[in-house]
């Protein structure tokens, strides 16, 4: 009978738990759903769809679109399915046997579960006490893995740190004299105080990467993008496997970027209800970190984290354990809930500490 790959065998795959209970808080998801005017527009617009032939293979109306947001033609926008077909594509492209990823922990766990996918060996620095990147890390991890590909996620996941736009330029700087791409992962970028998008230009080794699944409340959707110079998105276009994006995706994203006020209203909600949440926070026996995006990370200080994980599943309420990260031992992750729901997990929470 055949095997995995020996490598693939010996890996655990990248899982949260869905579990079916009131107030799910672990994934990072939108608390609310897209407006209305969007859902039947998207339902008028799968009834005109022409579903026996196959979609637009550059997804050129989508891509123009997305341009749009951000002062750019559709050739320096690659869309995909999610975020993480972007990260993959990238590492197809750019990484696999004999190159290797650079990332700094702990950081979002899939950029290096996908760089070992593509058989692109990572090399891992650490961050300091505060989870800032360290500029001694930085040229150490630089000067030894001589990285194909630099990963700086910003807000950082799951820390919510937020790299300052002098250690994004100073990162960058390094990889345009090592022959490096840098790409700066920003699935929270819109709840950040600035975007590291201002930076991309033709001759610059830096694409960005984006997400409908938070901002836009479509984690259903599975639809991300990055922006970057076209000969980057010209490469990327030329791996990715043909027609990779379905009809009803690009119309949904298309769509969508017609209500960008309401996106731009719900981010601000949310970063409102983020500042009250942390303020009642403070408040408990726990360690909490300054947050960018729409979760928090925090340690209980007198109680093991997973203790506590399972004291507020128990009432109803998930958040994401952290406990078994790289240097995040005891710590929880919560997401910014509706004011009900982060209410409910305040109680547990309160509950669940000795």
């Amino acid at each position: 009978m055949i095997t995995p790959r020996a490598d693939v065998a010996l890996m655990e795959g990248y899982h949260s738990p869905q579990i079916d209970v009131p107030v799910r808080l672990n994934t990072n998801e939108s608390p609310e759903p897209p407006p209305a005017a969007w859902t039947e527009a998207l339902v008028e617009a799968a009834r005109t769809l022409p579903w026996h032939r196959y979609p637009d293979r550059g997804a050129e109306a989508l891509r123009t679109a997305i341009g749009s947001l951000h002062g750019v033609g559709p050739d320096q926008v690659f869309a995909a399915n999610g975020s993480n077909e972007v990260l993959q594509t990238i590492l197809l492209t750019f990484g696999g046997p004999g190159r290797s990823a650079a990332v700094w922990e702990p950081t979002y766990a899939l950029h290096s579960h996908i760089a070992r996918l593509t058989s692109t060996e990572v090399v891992t620095g650490e961050r300091s006490a505060d989870f800032s990147l360290d500029a001694a890390e930085v040229e150490r991890v630089f000067a030894e893995g001589s990285p194909s590909v630099v990963f700086l996620c910003s807000p950082n996941n799951p820390t919510g740190v937020v790299e300052t736009e002098a250690t994004v330029r100073d990162v960058l700087a390094r990889c345009v004299a090592a022959d490096s791409l840098l790409v700066v992962d920003e699935a929270y970028g819109q709840f950040a105080p600035w975007s590291a998008l201002a930076l991309v230009a033709h001759d610059v080794p830096l694409v960005v990467t984006r997400t409908y699944s938070k901002t836009w409340s479509m984690a259903a959707a599975r639809l991300g993008y990055l922006i970057g110079p076209a000969w980057v998105v010209d490469a990327l276009h030329k791996v990715v496997l043909p027609y990779h994006l379905d009809a009803l995706k690009q119309a949904a994203g298309l769509l969508a970027i017609h209500h960008l006020a309401d996106m731009d209203a719900r981010v601000a909600r949310l970063v409102e209800e983020r500042g009250r949440l942390c303020d009642r926070l403070a408040s408990l026996p726990i360690d909490i970190w300054p947050s960018g995006a729409n979760f928090v990370l925090f340690r209980p200080r007198s109680v093991d984290g997973s203790v506590v994980w399972q004291r507020l599943l128990d009432a109803g309420v998930l958040v994401r354990n952290c406990s078994t990260w790289p240097r995040l031992e005891g710590c929880l992750r919560v997401t910014i809930g509706t004011p009900h729901e982060d209410d409910a997990f305040l109680a547990a929470l309160e509950a669940a500490l000795p």
